[in-house]
């Protein structure tokens, strides 16, 4: 009998540590992981981890978000801050006026200022180890500011992905997909893409351990763990995580690439100990030049493509110990550790001074990542310099990796980078995705019909080409298709409402559009194509009502002021309309609409004159403006 039970026992314990390594199981194992259990803030986390917390509050995380103030800025000031974006004629100068951070915009005309807009930062975004980037909150709604700050160069430039003719101005939406890696967990409005009820100030404690109320709870009533010997599981412990967990965890930001939401998912859906894929799957493009050429947060997929992780349990914290900031440890002995853990004595010997000598100029003996983790330009982010995380005998400081051509790279395809296997749905929406988001090349829309083929008939592959279809522009053809009464995506419905928009049946696309505004109630764009569609349908009064809404969400939407004056105008209400048509071009100087609508009222109050000089304005902007050209050819005569 006795033996018996040692026997039960044994196979007990054995269950149970394999559970703790099965990723089904942690689940169950760390009970915070259930959606019941609520968030309490780093406050709370500090009155018992004041260690903690004074280490980890300077660290990337601890900095990686603020409000805007002479401390959180890591930036210079003064007269060489000044930006001049070249495609679009903008310049920018930042500066501080007493505590208050702003940017202005203005234009030029010779000496003369013609064009100026000030807005006032409220938040910076960034630990400024390698940039500032600077947001703007109007009501609730938050945008990015063109400039971003690049500490390692000391310099001023446009934010990224702004330049060549890609500045978006004030108007780039920032999305709870961004803000959920460079902040904790903001309190979004739902049905808004980018309105906030509250917004943290920097990276938690629980965005890596999880939601800690039960964990507090538990404390509070006297249950207290000794976790030098024992797993305390009502909080996510990440080094207790399997290793597929673990490094989920950490590349649910720092894996960065094109992020593909699982239906009825969003980002805050994600909980440390979980599996990214439940949440979403990541895809990277690969080019043939891949192993040489990455983007900035792509530290996760530089670490899987190493031997050093293929041959080993490596993971991101083998190195990295994220309640301390790198700047304020021994980077060269402590990273060292954690090579000659599993080389050793062989490092020591390989690494001699001579060769490090080899290396590069510079004397950089022992120092592991010096060499095989070099400094190197991203190919998203301008004027940095990042820790490339791919550890190889290839990827030496100084040394060219040759290419299968040293001509321009090809692309060779979508990577899941989340699981095992991806669908054909899967791989049709990522490519759909890469083309909406980044790359514009009809190859990509020739992937993503070729899975398409491949699930011909399945019913949730309606709303995939949908998108498809509208990508494509082949808008007639969205018209045609049996479409059912309920959608669930709201941006499924918006592309139908467009479909039937731009094939000139107004009605159906107010109906659509209604369909995509219940699904998304405060999403601005969509409010606006709403109103559009009525007012074009003969229901102008839900339209005005429907711009009046837009506005008084957010009061600098070029695209209301624009419409509703026109709807002013036709009522013969021209003063009001000329205020609103006014408010538009104070926002943007080019809007060629605003312009000719208000060309075309300064024509019914016979003022010709006036009415020419905006056409020419339009025709100066855009050249090819053939609705400016033939309004002027016809007051001109």
């Amino acid at each position: 009998m006795r033996l018996i039970i040692l026997l039960c026992t044994a196979l007990f314990i054995l269950s149970v540590g394999w559970h703790c390594r099965s990723e089904h199981e942690v689940q169950q194992v760390f009970r915070n992981l259930d959606p019941e259990v609520d968030y309490v803030g780093m406050e709370t986390c500090r009155s018992c981890h004041e260690n903690i917390h004074e280490t980890f509050i300077h660290t990337g995380m601890g900095q990686s978000f603020d409000r805007a103030s002479k401390q959180k800025s890591a930036a210079r000031f003064g007269d060489h801050a000044l930006v001049y974006d070249e495609a679009r004629d903008f310049y920018y100068y930042p500066f501080f006026k007493d505590t208050s951070f702003f940017v202005l915009e203005f234009r030029l005309d010779g000496q003369d200022t013609i064009y100026k807009r000030l807005e006032e930062i409220d938040y910076i975004i960034g630990s400024g180890h390698h940039t500032n980037s600077h947001l703007i909150d109007q009501n609730g709604y938050f945008y990015q500011a063109p400039i971003t700050y690049y500490t390692q160069e000391e310099r001023w430039d446009l934010a990224p992905g702004f330049d060549g003719g890609g500045n978006l101005r004030f108007s780039r939406y920032l999305t709870s997909e961004c803000i959920t890696c460079h902040n904790h967990l903001p309190q979004a409005v739902e049905g808004s893409l980018n309105k906030y009820h509250e917004m943290p100030t920097g990276i938690e404690c629980e965005r890596c351990h999880g939601p800690g109320e039960l964990h507090v709870r538990e404390k509070l009533a006297g249950e207290i763990i000794d976790t030098s010997k024992f797993a305390d599981y009502s909080i996510v412990n990440p080094k207790r995580l399997p290793r597929d967990l673990q490094m989920d965890l950490c590349q649910r930001c720092h894996l960065q690439g094109l992020a593909v939401l699982e239906p009825g998912k969003d980002f805050y859906d994600f909980r440390p100990g979980m599996a990214l894929s439940e949440v979403m799957n990541v895809y990277l493009p690969r080019y043939t030049d891949s192993h040489e050429r990455f983007i900035m947060a792509s530290q996760a997929d530089r670490l899987r493509l190493s031997e050093c992780y293929e041959n080993s349990d490596l993971t991101c914290i083998t190195c990295h110990n994220p309640h301390q900031s790198v700047r304020e440890v021994d980077q060269t002995a402590d990273f060292n550790k954690a090579c000659q853990s599993c080389h050793g004595g062989e490092a020591q010997t390989f690494c001699s001074r001579d060769h490090a000598a080899k290396a590069e100029e510079e004397t950089t003996a022992d120092n592991c990542v010096h060499c095989h983790m070099p400094p190197s330009s991203s190919i998203d982010i301008p004027h940095v310099n990042i820790t490339d995380h791919y550890i190889s005998r290839e990827n030496i400081r100084g040394k060219h990796i040759k290419t299968e051509s040293e001509g321009e790279a090809r692309f060779l395809g979508l990577k899941i980078l989340t699981k095992e296997n991806a669908t054909d749905l899967d791989m049709a929406r990522a490519y759909l995705d890469m083309y909406e988001k980044f790359v514009a090349n009809d190859m990509m829309l020739d992937s993503a019909r070729y899975y398409l083929d491949r699930i011909k008939g399945q019913a949730e592959a309606l709303e995939v080409n949908v998108q498809y279809l509208y990508l494509r522009k082949d808008l007639g053809a969205i018209t045609k298709l049996t479409l059912p009464e309920t959608i669930t995506s709201p941006w499924t419905a918006y592309r139908i409402g467009e479909a039937f928009f731009q094939t000139g049946d107004g009605q159906q696309a107010a109906n659509w559009f209604a369909k995509a505004v219940e699904g998304q109630p405060l999403n601005l764009e969509f409010l606006e194509k709403l109103g559009i569609a009525q007012a074009i349908s003969g229901q102008p009064d839900k339209a005005e009502e429907n711009f009046r809404k837009v506005l008084s969400e957010n009061s600098k939407r070029p695209i209301a002021h624009c419409n509703l004056g026109y709807l002013l105008a036709l009522e013969g209400n021209f003063e009001t309309a000329a205020y609103h048509y006014d408010k538009a071009l104070d926002l943007d100087p080019d809007y060629e609409q605003a312009l000719i609508n208000k060309s075309a009222m300064l024509y019914q109050q016979q003022e010709i004159e006036g009415a020419l000089r905006l056409l020419d304005r339009v025709l100066k902007i855009n050249p090819d403006n053939e609705q400016a050209r033939m309004i002027k050819s016809q007051l001109s005569k």
